[in-house]
């Protein structure tokens, strides 16, 4: 809106109170009475769970891919002990000797016992069943599904009644629901964004609605669209630092109350699922991307409107 020439230095005297603070008081509005503060915490607390969740199924996936990496066990499943014993040792010598193995390692048959015994009991429950003999082993740096082959014929031809399993190949389908979690944190985040976006969007159209004869009689005095935006970015940031921080600290309490619920099974794997430090910051910046758009949104709603309603 283009004002008269003669009107310049006066309107931009009396336009200076429609700056800062001041000019917030035009359009009047009271901090956290609104939907929008709330709406932006509890946002922001579903997006740093959400956030927080896919990190920490990221780190399990990466967590349990290193450890199994190259790993394979060799069960021999012969019935009768003496010949289970005797090709059991005749297996590991035949590994020791390999060179695309690294390491061999004769699991006791206590820790079997051990493992089975949830399913099988103690005593003579489990001493009624024939324990397999199992023997972990841990491939060479750059072996892969060729050398495992080439194993599988030789450890044939000791022992006809063994096999061999990598680990991560039956490991595949857990890492593989792992990843549809992550990606599906990754789209819920998405999703809470948008959200984010079209509630500041109608909070910004109703107080336009609200506020229109105040902003028509500041266009009769000279004042642009920028100014008016500005009033409202001033208001939409304060109301999306209270709704940030109130969010950070419900979504940071809810992420510690799984991860000690998490903590108490006691599982090697689900430790493997812990944040580090570089994840609780980007859990951090999440308030700052939430006033970011809560802002952006605001600004852009507000001017589109303005050009629209003059």
């Amino acid at each position: 809106m283009k004002r008269p020439p003669t009107l310049g230095r006066a309107v931009d005297r009396g336009l200076a109170p429609f700056r800062g603070r001041r000019a917030a008081h035009l359009l009047p509005r009271t901090r956290l009475g609104g939907p929008v503060p709330w709406v932006i915490a509890i946002m922001t607390a579903l997006t740093v769970l959400a956030v927080g969740g896919a990190l920490a199924l990221s780190n399990l996936a990466a967590s349990a891919r290193g450890e199994l990496a190259g790993s394979a066990t060799v069960q021999i499943l012969e019935a009768d002990p003496d010949l289970r014993a005797e090709q059991t040792q005749r297996v590991a010598a035949l590994l020791r000797q390999d060179a695309s193995v690294e390491a061999v390692r004769i699991v006791p048959e206590s820790e079997i016992a051990a493992l089975l015994e949830p399913w099988l009991g103690t005593g003579e429950a489990i001493e009624a069943v024939p324990l397999p003999a199992l023997i972990d082993l841990q491939l060479a740096a750059g072996s892969g599904e060729a050398q495992l082959e080439a194993l599988e014929g030789r450890i044939a031809a000791a022992a006809p009644s063994a096999r061999i399993d990598a680990q991560e190949a039956w490991l595949a389908p857990v890492l593989e629901a792992l990843n549809s979690l992550r990606y599906m944190a990754f789209a819920l985040i998405a999703l809470l964004a948008f959200t984010g976006a079209a509630a500041v969007w109608l909070a910004a159209r109703n107080a336009l609605d609200g506020n229109r004869d105040t902003i028509e009689i500041v266009h009769l005095l000279g004042g642009s669209d920028e100014q008016v935006a500005r009033v409202f970015q001033r208001s939409i940031l304060f109301d999306a630092l209270a709704g940030g921080v109130l969010g950070l600290a419900l979504g940071t309490g809810a992420i510690l109350l799984v991860a000690s619920r998490f903590a108490a099974l006691d599982s090697g794997m689900v430790a493997g699922g812990t944040l580090l430090p570089t994840d609780w910051a980007i859990v951090a910046l999440v308030p700052l991307f939430a006033v970011g758009i809560a802002v952006y949104t605001a600004r852009m709603t507000v001017l589109s409107s303005l050009r629209k309603m003059l």
